[in-house]
Order: C-alpha cells, then structure tokens, then sequence
C-alpha cells in the first residue's frame, strides 16, 4: 500500500508534550516560534486529519495550486500522475495509456489510488480519476473534493498551447471537446465544493481561492439569517445563541417577529471572471453554481443540490433554453419565463423550492405550507408539491388562498384542475392582500401554531415569496439572461443593462436587485405598475401610502396588489440593516395606513429603481401594436412592462423585459386587445381560438393540457375571516394527516 505521512514534527507531537515544548521555543527563539505555531496552526486548523482533494479536467492546473496550497498551509502535496502513477508503474501516464488503452488504463489507474492512504495533505487527481467510482469512493473519505471548474474552452486553449495530443478516452472520431463534456458529468457527482477558475486567473488566485472555499465548508457559522425586523442592540444572549441557517429559514418562511428572513453577511459576490466563466454554460450549470454559493453544503451538500435542480428544470420545461431571451425590437428583449408547467415565471422558484423543502424539514413533524395568490403561484405551488415522491407528500400538505373573483378564468380553472391528494385551493371572498395579510397574522398566531403543533404534530410553513428559498432561483434567470446577451454577442461583459419588470409583490424585481449585487452590471431596475400604482408612487417621491386607496382589478391581476412584502427586504438593504427603522416604518403602515422614506434613503432608493404605471388601455394597445408589427403577443403584464419600458428607457443600452407569463393565460384580455368581436366565455375554447393566428410564442403545451383535464372537482370557498380561515386549516390536517 502507498502511504504518505505527515513530515512536520509538530504534527506528531501529542497534546500532552505540546505545551513543554512550546515553551522551550518561546524561551529560546521567540519569531521563530510564532512562525511555527502559525503555520501548525493553520494546517491543523483547517485540515486536521483530512486532506484537499483538488479535481478537475485535464489543464485546469490541479498541480499548479496544490503545490500553492501545500505551501500555503506547509503539509504534504501529492500529485497522483507524478507521485502515484508514475512511481508505481515505472514509466509515464502517457506511455501506460498507450500500453493499455482506454478502459484498462482507468481500471489500472483506479487500482493505484485505491492503494493511496494519505492524511492531512493536498492531493492533486489526475483528469480521469473521477471515471473510476470505487477508488473515487475511497479517496472521497478522506477528505474535501474541490472541483477547479475551468470552461472548457479555455481547457481546449490550454491543451492545445502545451502540445497534449493524448489525453484519456480521445479516438478518432471523437473530439477533445466531446470528452471533456462527457467527463463533467463524473466531476459534478464526486465534488464538495466547486472553485471557478477562468481562464486568465493566476494559479496564485485559484489557490486562494480554494483555501477560502474550503473555510467556508468547514464554517457554516458564517452564513446566518436574521429577521429584517431584528435588532442587535436588542438581541438577548439567548436570541444570538439560536443562531439560524439556510434549513431552518426555508422552513420557517416568516420570522417570529413578523419580519422576512435576509443572510446576516448579505449574498455572495462574484468576479467578473467567474461570471464570465459561466457565459457557455447551460442553465442548469448556471443555476447549481449560483444555488451552491447561496446554500451552504452543510444545509443542502452540492451533490443533492445538483440533483434537486436537474429534477427542478431538466424536463418540465418545454424549452431546452429554460429561460431563453429573444429579441423583440430595437434595443429591447425579452426574458421569456413562461416556459414551465404553469406558464409562468413562479414555475422556477416553485419547481424547485418543494424538493429543497423536502430535503431540509425534519422527519418527525408533519407540515402544512400555506400559500395566499393574486393568481399564478396557486397553480405553480400546487403543481410543484404535487411532484414530491409519494412518502413527501404524506407528510407535506398545502392550502392555496386565493381571492375568489380576483384572478382570470383560465387561472381559477388551473389552480382547481391542479389540486391534489395534497394540495388543495381554496377562493377567498376578498382581495391578494387580505390573503397575504391572513396569512402573515396566521404564522405570528403562537397560540393557534402551537395548538396545531401539539394537538395534530403539525407544523405550518410558507411558500410564497416572503420565503428567502423562493427569492433564489429569480436571481438566477436575471443573471443568465445578462450572460445570454454575453452569448450571443448583443453585449461585451462588463456593458450594462436595464431591467424592466412587471412589479406588484416586489419579489421578482428584488431577486434583479440582488443579481446586481452579486456581480451582473444591471444599471437600472425599472417597476412597471398597472393602475394599482402605489409602488411607482413610492419610488418617486419616498411616501408609501395606502390611505384612501381601494384595489383595481385590472387585465394584468398579478400586479393587482397595494402592499407588496418584499419591499421590507429592499429597506432593509437600503437603511444598512436597522431593523429598528423597518419595523418602525411596517408599524406605522400597519396602523397609520402611510409612511414616509427620510431624504437620504430616498437618494438610494432612486438610484437603484425607476418605476412608471401603465393604464389597461395602454396595456391591450401595446398588446395590438406588437403583435401588428412582430407577430408576437404579449401577455398582459409583459406588455404593462413594455409600456412603462418604452417611456423610461433611454435608448443607450439593452433593455431586458420580463415576460412573467404566458399570453394563454389571459385569453380573453388577449382577444380583446386582437379586436375579436365575439368571445367565447370556454376558456379552452378562447385558447383554440388563439391558436388558429399561429402566433409566437405558440399556446402553452402545459396549459391545454391542465384544461383538458377535468381535475379534482370543484374548490372551496370561504368568507374573509380570520377565524373561518383557520377552521379550514385545522379541517384539512385533520383529513390529511390524522
């Protein structure tokens, strides 16, 4: 067997001896014993007993940054090709491949690091070790694997620039490039944590980098929640011990104290190099290396994550792009995310939120997820828990409120045909925000949560988008369609844009900001309201005032919203984190009906957002105007963002509009705006109708689909009533759960 142990005397010395020993060098040598204990201290602290494990494709500089790293951290380096294979076969990589060929030399290869009993250094793979499961298994247990994920172009650059011809599984045939996409599929099963690398990074860098990862891995102390109502002057002992993690907050939805959950240290940021290193890649790439920076491994590790996102959007989109972005006129574009289930852009969060739902609740409790729609998350939620495997959905149930004449026809007929075994809608006779606002009174109701805990063992969470997990996957698609523009060449990295989004709950408009935050050169996030224009009030003059004003319906109803929740988020961004000042300006909302932003967050507020409003006249007649001159509807909030968009843009930059839904949805507000004459009130019928223009995007394969089926039956409805709401809920845990 192949050993490989710890040279540094002060790694063998035991614990007992240490202290003797240290004061003999104190004594003697003072700085050189600083600089030892140091360095002891480092390596020991960081690896103890395990070993980096650095992997990646061939040229990704594996050995390079594990000399780095063993230096950095004075412990042992083991590169495999020099150190292992080569020692023990007696001849080069190259020379034993050709011997061999291709399958013989990976199971040769594999035997080798199958003999490898190594502690506490750095061990650099070769690129093919990962095809090899049983010795990557073994390997695996000793340590962090680190993926040094280098775009393959570069890799090919790289390959090329050093002369290497032979590298293993290459045959005539078969490309340089088809190899190194075939072998990720191994490195994203094996690794730990993912490192990227571009291609004009320093091997200095990357070791740095990976010195950090490998901190963060091992420290999950660092990434904590806190409520933005919270205070830490007013913090007890006891409240900064009961430290939050991603886990608990995903479960939890709202915060005791009626605030919304943000990450204490703010959201991770990226290089412009490792945006840039994710210009190539897919969606589904782009969206695991995002989630792996927000999600610390400790709460969902990468493997699981990768899994959960390939389940999320590997097959229920009907689109291979996902969220492709495609040209519309002049300098605007749009971001299509209609594309799921559903038809709308809740399909991202609420595709993947159960299964990260289902992962991080604890086995023993049951939980009931209660969700409040203005129209298309009910389907989105219903439809995304109803895919958990059947042991989930015996312990995962959800109600869906929603208010019962607020939301379109084919709406209503999506969140009937949608409910499940479950997962159930019930129609409020009242508007969104009574149902949001019910909802929020529920969660911070101890004594009817605790009822519930007790009584039935059941616990209530929240999937709308107060949820933090619900905010994640938006960053995402606003991130990709940046890198998209990249793609296709509309943009050099580094050129901005603007982002225009029809706004109402402010939680996809928040998820922009943040994309921004993290690194995306978004210049200007712009609000786009219907005629329920409180949040374009706010944005120009700093007072949020709900005083005398009654909702509108309007064509576009997921906007039709007078308070939007994720705004709390955003002020607490803006005002540094004094949740003394958000709770007071939320209180005074609450009671007084109005608040008013002072002058200096106002000045921050208007230099990230711009907001205008768009009447339902305007919205049918950008509906008309586009599809006369393009061939292409809008849905009737795309085209309330196209309006606001054509105002406020300047014309010296991209302008991304997102299209949060798809035109079927709206069928009638749709043949309105064409000048149909006559319409018929069968929403599939409306649907076939606007089939026969052969538009783009053609009608939505999922909806027809949900319409034609007959679904569970009808829905209840309830009064808008507190206690009538939480009679419902005790009712159906009672039916599911017990």
């Amino acid at each position: 067997m192949f050993h490989i142990f710890q040279y540094q005397p002060l790694r063998l010395i035991t614990q007992n001896s240490l202290s003797g020993i240290c004061l003999k060098l104190m004594l003697s040598r003072p700085v050189a014993f600083t600089q030892i204990w140091k360095s002891w201290f480092s390596s020991h602290s960081l690896l103890g007993k395990k070993n980096i494990i650095l992997m990646g494709p061939p040229g990704a500089g594996k050995t390079t940054t594990g000399r780095i790293v063993g230096q950095k951290l004075n412990c042992p380096v083991i590169d495999i090709d020099d150190d292992v294979l080569e020692t023990t076969w007696n001849m080069s990589v190259s020379e034993k491949l050709q011997d061999l060929g291709y399958e013989e030399f990976l199971e040769e290869e594999g035997k080798a690091l199958l003999n490898l009993s190594a502690s506490g250094s750095v061990i650099s793979l070769s690129g093919s070790n990962p095809m090899h499961a049983a010795s990557m298994q073994h390997i695996k247990k000793t340590g962090i694997v680190v993926y040094l994920d280098v775009p393959t172009t570069v890799i090919m650059s790289r390959l090329k620039s050093k002369g290497m011809d032979r590298i293993v599984g290459l045959s005539p045939g078969i490309s340089l490039k088809d190899i190194l996409q075939f072998r990720k599929q191994f490195y994203k099963r094996w690794f730990d944590i993912r490192v990227l690398c571009g291609g004009n990074v320093a091997a200095e860098v990357v070791a740095e980098k990976v010195l950090d990862a490998v901190k963060r891995y091992q420290d999950s102390e660092l990434e904590t929640f806190i409520s933005t109502r919270s205070t830490r002057s007013g913090r007890s002992m006891e409240e900064d011990s009961h430290k939050l993690y991603f886990s608990d907050i995903v479960t939890q939805g709202l915060a005791l104290d009626g605030g919304l959950f943000v990450p204490e240290r703010g959201l991770p940021k990226f290089t412009a190099e490792e945006w840039q290193g994710l210009i190539e890649a897919t969606y589904i790439e782009r969206a695991q290396v995002v989630l792996e920076r927000c999600i610390h491994p400790a709460d969902i590790p990468a493997s699981k994550l990768a899994e959960i996102i390939e389940t999320a959007y590997g097959e229920n989109f009907s689109c291979s792009k996902v969220a492709p972005v495609r040209h519309l006129a002049g300098n605007q574009f749009l971001l299509e995310l209609f594309h799921g289930p559903t038809a709308s852009f809740k399909d991202f969060a609420l595709q993947l939120v159960p299964h990260l739902f289902a992962y991080c609740i604890p086995r023993s409790c049951n939980y009931l997820i209660l969700v409040a729609t203005s129209g298309d998350t009910g389907s989105a939620v219903l439809d995304g828990f109803s895919r958990l495997r059947d042991t989930d959905k015996q312990r995962i149930a959800l109600v869906n409120f929603f208010p019962e004449d607020g939301v379109s026809p084919i709406q209503k007929s999506q969140m009937i045909a949608c409910q499940k075994e479950n997962a159930w809608s019930v129609g409020v006779k009242s508007d969104f925000d009574f149902c949001q606002t019910a909802i929020k009174q529920i969660f911070t109701n101890s004594d009817f949560t605790g009822f519930l805990t007790v009584e039935y063992g059941t616990a209530l969470a929240a999937a709308n988008s107060i949820n933090w997990a619900r905010l994640l996957p938006q960053i995402v698609y606003h991130a990709s369609a940046y890198l998209d523009l990249v793609h296709q060449g509309i943009i050099s990295f580094g050129s901005p844009v603007d982002i225009c989004i029809p706004t109402g709950n402010f939680g996809n408009m928040l998820a922009a900001f943040y994309a921004k935050m993290m690194g995306i050169p978004i210049r200007k996030c712009i609000c786009a309201s219907n005629e329920n224009n409180v949040l374009t009030d706010f944005i120009r003059t700093g007072v949020y005032d709900l005083r005398g004003r009654k909702l509108i319906s309007s064509f576009s109803p997921a906007v039709d919203i007078l308070k939007s929740s994720n705004l709390e988020r955003y002020l607490h961004l803006i005002a540094n984190g004094d949740g003394q000042l958000v709770t007071q300006l939320l209180n005074q909302l609450e009671n007084q009906g109005h608040f008013q932003l002072q002058k200096d967050l106002l000045g921050k507020l208007q230099q990230d957002l711009v907001a205008g409003w768009c009447s339902d006249e305007d919205c049918l007649a950008a509906i008309h105007s586009v599809y006369s001159t393009t061939g292409y509807i809008l849905d009737t909030h795309t085209a309330v963002a196209k309006v606001v968009a054509d105002r406020l843009q300047d014309r010296t930059c991209p302008i991304i509009i997102s299209s949060t839904a798809h035109y079927s949805k709206f069928a009638p507000a749709i043949l309105r705006a064409l000048r149909i004459a006559e319409i018929n009130q069968n929403p599939l019928s409306q649907l076939h109708l606007l089939s026969s223009y052969s538009a783009l995007p053609p009608i939505h394969w999922g909806l027809l689909e949900t319409l034609k089926k007959t679904g569970n039956g009808d829905h209840q409805v309830c009064a808008a009533d507190m206690s009538v709401l939480m009679s419902h809920i005790e009712t159906l845990i009672q039916n599911h759960f017990m």
